[in-house]
């Protein structure tokens, strides 16, 4: 009899029975209690943890290799990261697990995975992928002797667990709203640095053109910072420059980020164009500033809180199973419309 079997009897995951005979939060009493009750009966018994195990704090780490141009070495105060961080803790607190912040610089990348992997001080790791590509997020999962799960990326050719934002559906949702309000001259304003949550996004909303019978010039297509919320000397050159070509700004812009849009609504404004009644402007990530920002900005939602979650309880079944999934999660996103955006008349 194993941990499967008394799962299969009991129509719970092995997560599930896992908690049971941990006694942790996350299940409810009349489930615990079928859990034990069918262990007894088939003469399961479960493995303990050692005297020294059972007096420390379980823990998860959450791993961020920072760098100068998405995540940022204070990336706790950007305002996507600041929110998915605030559920993760959430989410481990409510599983009687702490959370552990470990910040790497991108520079010392090798020298700071070996220090992760002799220390061994976690339970599992939730890695921030965001700036990470195929080769970084290999070296990491090589070398880690913990339960992995990445955050906010994906690579499917990959044996390790992801949870990922669709944002092939969220660009395609942007373009559909712009094309939807009638709008046909159409701008792009993407990040100075590629990510892969970058690039998903630009073939979703390009398509969304095409499926409208609308054309995105290749002159329309801008680059600025994406890490600035205020106006960007560079957007307003670049702008101006389109201008001087005898070239009329499009009737709307989509931006890789909302970091992005709200740049380019005050450096618009800065030029003396008014949101949305000269320009609209679509953001994507959907943050808190978005609301405040003056007018509020239409955008895409992710679900940051439902992202969170998934990847802790992901981690926690692979610690308490002792058995890894390496399922690979895409979290459709919706279409926020506010105030920044507007019909053509």
């Amino acid at each position: 009899m194993k941990m499967d079997d008394i799962a299969r009897l009991a129509g719970v995951s092995k997560a599930a029975v896992s908690l049971a005979f941990s006694g942790k939060p996350g299940i409810g009493a009349e489930t615990r209690e079928r859990i034990i009750q069918i262990a007894k009966e088939h003469g399961y018994q479960p493995k303990t943890r050692s005297t020294a195990s059972d007096q420390q704090t379980d823990s998860i780490t959450f791993l961020v290799f920072a760098n100068s141009g998405i995540v940022l070495e204070q990336y706790y105060q950007q305002p996507f990261f600041r929110e998915l961080i605030h559920y993760i803790e959430e989410r481990c607190r409510a599983n009687g697990y702490s959370l552990i912040f470990t910040s790497v610089d991108m520079a010392n990348f090798q020298h700071g995975i070996r220090t992760i992997a002799q220390e061994k001080r976690t339970d599992g790791v939730i890695l921030l992928g965001t700036n990470l590509d195929k080769a970084h997020l290999e070296q990491v999962s090589q070398q880690l002797d913990a339960p992995l799960v990445v955050l906010d990326t994906c690579f499917e050719m990959l044996p390790i667990p992801f949870i990922q934002i669709n944002n092939i559906m969220g660009g395609y949702q942007a373009g559909a709203h712009l094309c939807g309000f009638g709008h046909r001259e159409v701008g792009y304003i993407a990040s100075d640095i590629r990510i892969r949550n970058f690039e998903d996004r630009r073939i979703g909303f390009m398509q969304a053109l095409r499926d409208n019978g609308v054309a995105l010039a290749e002159d329309s297509v801008f680059a600025v910072a994406p890490t600035i919320l205020s106006s960007q000397e560079a957007l307003k050159r670049q702008l101006s420059a389109f201008l001087d070509k005898g070239h009329s700004l499009p009737t709307a812009f989509f931006c890789e980020c909302d970091y992005i849009a709200i740049s380019a609504i005050k450096s618009l404004t800065e030029l003396g164009y008014r949101v949305p009644e000269d320009i609209s402007v679509v953001g994507f990530d959907n943050i808190q500033e978005g609301l405040i920002v003056s007018p509020e900005l239409t955008t895409v939602h992710v679900e940051k809180e439902r992202m969170a979650h998934l990847a802790v309880d992901m981690i926690i079944e692979a610690i308490e199973t002792d058995t890894i999934s390496f399922s690979k999660i895409l979290v459709d996103t919706h279409f926020v419309e506010r105030l920044s955006t507007r019909s053509i008349d």
